[in-house]
């Protein structure tokens, strides 16, 4: 049975982007992007050989880190 999406997902939006598209979201440069991603802090889902980044992984991690400070 399929997950239900969240109830603000509209498909105007992408759901996911791929690492460059989160880098430039997040002006996070790309191996830093892949350290975090490696530490955990950021979510992926591999679909064959594309990663994608859940929008919602970005917002939660951005989040997380804007309450540390």
């Amino acid at each position: 049975m399929a997950e239900a999406l969240p109830e603000d997902a509209v498909f105007n939006r992408p759901l996911t982007v791929r690492i460059r598209e989160a880098c430039r979201l997040t002006g996070i440069g790309r191996s830093k992007f892949y350290e975090l991603i490696a530490a955990g802090e950021i979510e992926i889902v591999k679909v064959g050989t594309i990663t994608l980044v859940p929008i919602t992984s970005l917002t939660s991690f951005l989040r997380r880190k804007a309450a540390n400070l």
